[in-house]
């Protein structure tokens, strides 16, 4: 899936780009270990990890676009300095992936226990009524019928708009 840097930009507030913005890009990566030639680096301040570290590691794999919060010096990749890159990182997955969690209800369950159960309850009284469903889960994730093992407790921003964009495609009335 490409897209074209001006296009996933246009209408972000807050942007400040250093470099060209009429690039094709491939993917929005958060981890400098997937990134590949002319994807999109996201540099996120982790609780643990700094992605800041590794904006030198996602341009040696040749990273197109960097996103980040401080930037100094020169670079072969296009910059984009924002305030919050860990936000940022959801508001360029929602766009890349075409903002596809409008095309459906939306559904969000928090809390400490019953998450599981009650998502799992949702999906099946909708599918019951007869609506195409989909579920993000602890366990598993589910379009429509078809069941995807969950790797984390809640999906990155990259992650969950991928499936989302997975779950409208199918014809999901109902996530």
């Amino acid at each position: 899936m490409n897209v074209q840097l001006t296009e996933l930009i246009q209408g972000l507030q807050g942007l400040e780009i250093l470099g060209d913005t009429q690039v094709s890009i491939g993917q929005i990566r958060f981890d400098s270990r997937l990134v590949m030639p002319g994807d999109v680096f996201v540099a996120v301040r982790g609780v643990a990890v700094d992605g800041h570290q590794f904006i030198q590691t996602a341009l040696e794999k040749g990273a197109q676009v960097i996103v980040c919060e401080e930037w100094t010096g020169e670079a072969s990749a296009t910059i984009i300095k924002v305030k919050d890159s860990a936000e940022m990182l959801g508001q360029l997955a929602s766009i890349f992936y075409g903002n596809p969690s409008g095309a459906f209800v939306l559904i969000g369950v928090t809390g400490t226990n019953g998450k599981t159960t009650t998502t799992t309850l949702l999906w099946q009284l909708f599918t019951a009524l007869g609506y195409k469903c989909g579920l993000i889960g602890t366990v598993e994730n589910r379009i429509g019928d078809r069941i995807i093992p969950s790797t984390h407790t809640t999906p990155d921003a990259v992650r969950l708009h991928a499936l989302f964009r997975e779950m409208a495609d199918a014809g999901c009335s109902h996530v």
